[in-house]
């Protein structure tokens, strides 16, 4: 049971990354900054994945440590930031991160899945 929340967490990370660079698909850093419902759903988005990783920081520790090259404790820490203090949201930083870090991270988790593909494999062959 553990083991599936695990994959959910790690699906609804992927899916809220892809959704946040779908909103922002040819759009402009401008016409961003002047679009106050696509900056809703980019900062929906990233709350979502925040809450995943707390979950699986929380819950799944040694996943966590064992996939180190994923910057877990920044996602956590900008969705605490925007739960804490979401009347001074930086939208030059929420703007980067849908443009840089988010497509990094698909690229990040679809290689965890991928290796846990693998490792499932191994364990049942031996």
């Amino acid at each position: 049971m553990t083991e599936n929340r695990q994959a959910d967490y790690l699906e609804h990370m992927r899916q809220a990354a892809a959704d946040a660079c779908s909103f922002v698909d040819g759009v402009s850093k401008a016409d961003f900054l002047s679009d106050r419902r696509t900056q809703q759903a980019v900062i929906m988005s990233l709350i979502i994945i925040g809450e995943a990783v707390a979950k699986l920081m929380d819950g799944h520790g040694e996943f966590t440590q064992r996939h180190n090259h994923i910057p877990w404790r920044s996602m956590r820490g900008m969705q605490n930031r925007i739960a804490h203090g979401y009347f001074e949201i930086d939208l030059g930083v929420v703007w980067e991160t849908v443009q840089l870090a988010l497509p990094e991270l698909i690229v990040q988790l679809d290689a965890v899945r991928q290796n846990q593909i693998v490792d499932d494999l191994n364990d049942r062959s031996v």
